[in-house]
């Protein structure tokens, strides 16, 4: 009892501490109930309204743990201050009666180990709970030694890479859920290898009601808990036996030991134990779209689609503006449609269009719509017709081609006001060219003049000149050798010049992943296009750059510490975005933000 208080008096002192030196960073344990009866669930949850790293939970005697840690992570930002919350949560089977303490669990802040508080939990008598569903000390400790390697767990801890079809045609949407199978205590800490799933082209699919969402499921005779941890959809680009590749992944198993001395034998023992786990690689059969029926002008859209077309105004001035819109509706490989080819009248100048989607990516695949905007500007009075368009598709449901088309319009194109004798500006695929009576000129035919101006040609200053300018531009040409020379003389000043361009080249590659939709990829491209901004800036190389590096590295320069807090914030955030979603503030916005942050450094240094 001495030990125990005295181990409760420590705690105590370090949260005091912990309070006293961060106010802000707080870590609390809370329970859905004090009291419970034998044969029930409770709710534990551990919170922190911080980013934190290396958690590490205590020991649940009395309870048996149906599920967890099952890890939720969210992130705002509120008038340029941004904020996060983590909560690992516990569901607990209250196996015998007694009065319980749940010590503290802890987790790492910025390099300071934080601690919860603990909880008191009375369980009374009730449902009586099933032996097997609560193995005794003896049989679990056994159990867990003989876990000394990662093939002792393999039936107990592994990843299935499950499919919802394996037979499908070149461009058929499929899904591939990779789903972790447990039995074990465990952490999950990072995926080491994602799959490369070369053939296909892949979706991620931003789930967030997925997110560590455990269930019981029963596998081989076996009940384990499960979890999507990383859901794709698929489009196979080519014909032939494709393979979905393993995902490896990094995980913490945490396990009992026999305990060394008298305060483990009181508190337990235990240790965290790493692991890799991979999933088995699965085959897809990719069968070649048929050449049958195949209609002319077949670019390649596999699935469901509608097609419809609209024209903003039917009658109008020339050198006035139209739009015309072409949207195409439906399910399948939409993102990979090809550019419409789509004929116009030769008399009206068409642009690029304006393309726009609104697209959404879900287990039961890719849907949406994507919109063609063209600007027409007819450049001659008439009545003109706009052909409808024939878009064509692949129904893998129905093994058979469909060809849809668009309903024709009429444009009536009345004389504009400025239009008296106008000079055609037309693209350059157009061929319908009218010859005005105000376009050529009378061309004289004497080549007097053309011979006097050569023959006096040798004669002038132009000539002389022109003899010089081979001779200056060598002199030239030297100077600028010596000078680059020197002026890169130093690699440190040149890896600073250098640093910006190479930052926009990755913010060039973030903003291509934002055009794509790809969030994960973008929060990656930033970060790196700031690490590698700041390791050729700093000169320092990226391996041993840290946050606390930059911190200092910049003060040290007289940066703004205001500048520096909302840099190491968009660093946060960027690594926060590859495990939960980001709420808050908008890609674009973190865009820009990253984008102003290295010009305002630029502009410091």
């Amino acid at each position: 009892m001495l030990m125990k208080r005295i181990h409760y008096i420590l705690l105590l002192l370090f949260a005091c501490t912990s309070v006293v030196f961060a106010e802000e960073v707080k870590f609390v344990a809370s329970v859905s109930k004090t009291q419970v009866a034998t044969g029930e669930r409770i709710q534990i949850t551990f919170s922190l309204n911080s980013n934190g790293s290396g958690f590490t939970p205590p020991d649940f005697t009395g309870f048996q743990v149906l599920s967890g840690p099952n890890q939720s992570s969210s992130m705002s930002w509120v008038n340029g201050a941004m904020s996060a919350n983590v909560s690992f949560s516990y569901i607990l089977l209250a196996v015998k009666t007694g009065e319980y303490t749940i010590k503290p669990a802890s987790i790492v802040v910025d390099g300071d180990k934080r601690m919860s508080n603990a909880l008191q939990i009375k369980v009374v008598k009730g449902q009586a709970v099933p032996q097997t569903n609560a193995p005794s000390s003896q049989s679990r400790s056994g159990r867990q030694e003989n876990m000394g390697n990662p093939q002792d767990i393999s039936k107990d801890l592994f990843i299935r890479a499950v499919v919802d079809k394996t037979d499908v045609y070149t461009g058929e949407q499929l899904t591939v859920r990779y789903k972790l199978y447990t039995r074990v205590n465990l952490q999950v800490n990072d995926f080491d290898k994602l799959p490369d799933l070369n053939g296909f082209w892949s979706q991620d699919v931003d789930d967030k009601a997925q997110d560590m969402n455990w269930k019981t499921e029963s596998y081989n005779g076996a009940s384990y808990h499960v979890t999507d941890i990383k859901q794709t959809i698929l489009f196979p680009q080519r014909s032939g036996d494709l393979t979905v590749d393993p995902l490896v992944m990094s995980v913490t198993v945490r396990q009992s030991r026999p305990a060394r001395d008298i305060i483990d034998d009181f508190f337990g023992a235990f240790e965290d134990v790493p692991y890799k786990i991979k999933s088995k690689p699965v085959t897809v059969h990719v069968k070649p779209l048929p050449q049958e029926g195949r209609p002319e002008g077949f670019t390649g859209a596999v699935g469901t689609f509608a097609i419809s077309a609209s024209l903003d105004k039917e009658e109008l001035k020339s050198n006035e503006a139209l739009n015309y819109k072409l949207r195409i509706s439906g399910s399948g490989n939409i993102k990979l449609l090809k550019e419409l080819n789509v004929d116009f009248p030769a008399d009206f100048e068409k642009y690029d269009p304006k393309v726009t989607d609104n697209i959404s990516e879900r287990l039961d695949g890719v849907s949406g719509t994507r919109e063609y905007d063209y600007l027409l500007i007819p450049r001659s009075e008439g009545t003109f017709t706009i052909p409808s368009h024939t878009f064509s598709y692949f129904n893998p449901s129905e093994k058979k081609y469909v060809a849809l088309s668009t309903k024709p319009f009429q444009v009536k194109v009345n004389k504009g006001v400025s239009e008296e004798n106008p000079t055609a500006v037309l693209p350059r695929d157009q061929q319908d060219i009218s010859i005005l009576d105000k376009d050529i000129r009378y061309i004289k035919t004497s080549s007097d003049n053309l011979h006097q101006k050569g023959e006096s040609l040798y004669e002038s200053y132009i000539y002389y000149l022109l003899l010089l300018i081979g001779p200056v531009l060598f002199i030239l040409a030297i100077a600028f050798r010596k000078w680059q020379v020197r002026h890169n003389s130093d690699l440190v000043k040149v890896k600073s010049r250098k640093a910006n361009k190479i930052a926009l080249r990755h913010l060039s590659n973030a903003k291509t992943q934002l055009s794509a939709g790809n969030a994960q990829a973008f929060y990656e491209d930033v970060f790196k296009g700031i690490y590698g901004y700041l390791s050729n800036k700093l000169n320092i190389p990226v391996a041993n750059l840290t946050k606390e590096t930059i911190i200092g590295q910049l003060k040290s320069k007289s940066v703004d510490e205001q500048l520096i807090h909302q840099l190491i914030e968009t660093l946060n955030m960027c690594e926060m975005a590859r495990y939960a979603p980001v709420s808050g503030i908008s890609e674009r916005e973190v865009f820009e933000k990253a984008k102003n942050m290295i010009n305002d450094i630029e502009n410091k240094l």
